[in-house]
């Protein structure tokens, strides 16, 4: 008996099916929540942030590495 058989015989067919549904409700409710016309202002401003002279952001501390 080869594993490909056994594999048949298990019926973890239903398995595959319900996963892909799962990934794709995933996949959408996530591609909604990005492009969800509320967002719009905080990507703009996000998008400007490389840009923005006025307030330069310095880069944060490390720590542990100070003796």
């Amino acid at each position: 008996m080869r594993l490909s058989d056994i594999m048949a015989a298990a019926g973890l067919a239903g398995w595959a099916q319900a996963a892909l549904i799962l990934f794709l409700l995933a996949f959408g409710a996530i591609v909604i929540a990005v492009l969800a016309p509320s967002r719009r202002r905080e990507y703009d401003r996000a998008s400007r942030i490389p840009l923005d002279d006025d307030h330069p952001v310095t880069p944060r501390e490390r720590t542990g590495d100070t003796p």
